[in-house]
Parts: C-alpha cells; structure tokens; sequence
C-alpha cells in the first residue's frame, strides 16, 4: 500500500527596519512592526487560515483518515500570538484532531544546527516547549531550517532523542535510488530519514497554474493516479511544501485549495492512505542508508546552503552573529536574548545573495547586508556591554561549565524526583 506523507512550512521572518550607521549604539529597537504586522496579517488571510481550514475539512471528510505534518517557527508562533490569534486557535483546533502531526523545528528558523551546536539544541528545547505549552503537543520528529540535513546533525539529534529527520531528495545524493522510502542515517544508524519528493512538491508549488507544464490542467483524481502510478515498491511519496503555496503562489482562483480538499477522496479510492512523518517512521523500515556529510537542504539549484552562505557578506555576518554565542547564553537579558533570536533567521542571510534574494525590500545584497551589519553592530554593543571581551575565553569556558553542571545536577534531580513518585 502507497503511503502519501503532506507537510506545509510556515514561518516568515520579522521585517527589520531602515537602519543608519548613526543609529548605533542610540536605536536599540531594529523591527519594522506595521510593515510585520501587514505582512502577517495578509498572508494569514490568504494562505495560512484557508489552509489550516482546508486541511480540517480534509479531516472531517475523510473521516479521519486523512493525515499530515505542520512545520511552524516559534517566532511565527510568536507573531500568531501578537497578530492572529485566530491562528493559533486554528492551530489548536488541527492538534486536537490527533490527526495532525507538529514538527520540532528551530525556534529562530535559524542555521544554528550549522553553526552553533549548543545554539541549535536550545532553539529545539524552546520550541518544543512552545508547542507543548500552546498545542499540547511533543514533536518526534524534526524538520530543520530549509530542510537542513548532514550526517552530523543526525547523529547530534539522535542523542537528543529524536528518530526521525527530514530533508530534500536531492538527486547528487540518493543518484539513481528513489525518494520514495525510507532511509537510515549514515550518522545515526537508529536515525531513520525521509526524503521530500521533489518534483511531484514543485509541481504544486511552481507549476500548478502553468499552462506550460506537461500536466496542465493538474486536478485532484490526475494527480491521484500520477501517485498510484509509481512503481509498486515506491511505498511513501513525501509531497512537503512552504504552506504560501496555497494562497499566494497559487492564488485561490487557481483552483488549489478545492484540489487540495478533494485529493483524499480519490487517493483512499486508489488505496493510498496518508501517514504523519512519524507515523511513516513506526510502520516502514528503513530501505538502504544516506549519508550527506556536506549541508543538504531544499534551496536552490545546488540544494546546499550557497544561497545562504556562499558570498563574503553572508560569511561576514554569519561569523560576526554567532562569534558572540557563549556571551549570550550567559546573558539574562530578555529583550538581548529576544534580538538575538531574531537576528539569526535565515531569511536575512538569503537577502545577501547576489542571484536569488528572495522576497525582499532591498535594492541589492549589499544593501540588505549594510542594514543588517548595522543593526548587528548595535546588537554587539550590546553584548559587549554585558559581558566584556575583556573577559577571557577560559574564564568565560569556566563560568559555562559551572553552569552547565548545574543544569545537569538539577536535571538528575529531577529524574530521581519523578522516580520516587512513581
């Protein structure tokens, strides 16, 4: 039996306002909160709340059997909370059903998994915290920022607890294998991984509405049989997309959210079920094993980080943002800790590209970088005024082990606490 895994992404970074080089060490607010606030309020209207309706009729009309994954960002949480909270209700709503499965994603939607390992497991605990304080949920299963895949990684989140990860089945790395299976992590041999299918995710997003495309028109019992189609042993087809998809890359004059609504009456009348990505982890063994030691992700022709961090600007500010890391986790200052969450999203990076910057209000990379180097100028400022470079690298390594052992001793308390309860 065909299993079809559905994830939609969402997150959106906060719009960072015109900074000026005078602003330094004066101006330490850095967000554009009306253009967010607009930007958010539009793309909940047209994409977010429509989808999240849909896939609750899908739900409801299957009766249901219909299954899928969410991947949200703390930080669009966040901006749910403070513009939509229509949304989280939604939200809510769709974990109720049990039928909706809720990713462990990185709080920031950030590459710290990349660059700062302590960073990343912190990003994972926040927002899993997050999830659980508001959905009432626990993620099992992680989709990290665009996808974000190394061997490393895996093995890093296998000790986390995690068994299941997620990433894009890019042809340089699976070659001639299918994307349809399950895979065993070359870095963590209890690590299973799930591989997006690329082309049937992109023929939704990219090319749903193009009378140019070889399926033109696509409507829901076509692309039904497109999936039975696939060759017998090809038992999980992952179609994951940025949840924009329906709604704004597609407009709903398109048609989207009616084929999207009416896709699981023909997938369960061809005997294709839909599995959650954790669910596709318990019920399937692993096929073979990947193993990605490089950055793999879903971005670009390259699928790697190049558009991320391929240039000089991005490399700078990359070096200079997570250079201060250890800094800022001794810090307990809420509004430092809030900024610098932020100031690590992804989105910000892409904008620095010289090809594809993405949807963004800048003129060029180097304008987006100057923006960004002068609100992270001010940021360091900030961090400088906390804790002093002055402060030596083994003084400040002593302060974090003390702290770190703390952690540790409370965490053992705590599990002998709930020993000698049971």
């Amino acid at each position: 039996m065909k299993n079809i895994c559905f994830c939609f992404q969402m997150h959106v970074p906060y719009r960072l306002k015109r900074y000026r080089f005078f602003e330094i060490g004066h101006d330490h607010y850095y967000y554009d909160d009306m253009a967010t606030e607009e930007h958010v309020n539009w793309l909940v209207q047209t994409s977010y709340l429509p989808l999240c309706n849909t896939i609750k009729d899908m739900i409801n009309l299957s009766k249901g059997k219909f299954h899928c994954a969410i991947s949200v960002s703390g930080t669009m949480i966040e901006m749910f909370e403070q513009f939509n909270p229509e949304m989280i209700d939604i939200l809510k709503e769709l974990a109720t059903t049990k039928a909706v499965e809720f990713l462990a994603t990185p709080y920031a939607y950030s590459l710290a998994s990349e660059y700062n390992e302590a960073e990343f497991k912190n990003q994972l605990k926040l927002q899993n915290s997050l999830l659980e304080s508001i959905l009432g949920v626990k993620a099992q299963t992680v989709w990290n920022t665009e996808l974000l895949y190394t061997d490393e990684a895996a093995y890093e989140l296998n000790k986390m607890g995690y068994k299941t990860i997620l990433t894009e089945g890019a042809k340089h790395i699976i070659s001639w294998k299918s994307p349809n299976h399950v895979y065993q992590s070359a870095g963590a041999p209890k690590m299973k991984v799930l591989l997006r299918n690329t082309s049937l995710s992109d023929e939704l997003s990219f090319h749903f509405s193009d009378p140019g495309w070889a399926n033109f028109p696509i409507d829901a019992e076509k692309y039904a049989d497109q999936l039975k189609a696939l060759p017998e042993e090809d038992e999980l087809i992952n179609i994951w997309v940025g949840a924009e998809t329906f709604g704004v890359r597609q407009n709903a004059g398109t048609g989207i959210f009616d084929f999207l609504k009416a896709l699981p009456y023909f997938a369960l009348e061809r005997e294709m079920g839909f599995v959650t990505p954790a669910e596709a982890s318990k019920k399937l063994a692993a096929n073979d094993v990947l193993s990605s030691p490089y950055p793999l992700t879903w971005s670009g022709e390259a699928k790697d980080l190049s558009i991320y961090a391929g240039n000089d600007l991005q490399q700078e500010a990359i070096q200079k943002l997570y250079a201060v890391a250890e800094r800022v986790h001794l810090c307990q200052d809420k509004a430092l800790k809030t900024n610098w969450l932020r100031l690590q999203d992804v989105n910000y990076l892409h904008n620095m590209n010289h090809i594809d910057q993405g949807e963004t209000q800048y003129e060029s990379a180097y304008d987006a970088f100057i923006n960004y180097m002068n609100i992270l100028s001010d940021f360091l400022q900030s961090v400088e005024e906390q804790y002093p470079t002055t402060i030596e690298n083994e003084e400040l390594n002593e302060l974090l082990k003390t702290i770190r052992n703390q952690e540790e001793e409370i965490q053992q308390l705590q599990e002998k606490l709930k020993k000698a309860k049971k």
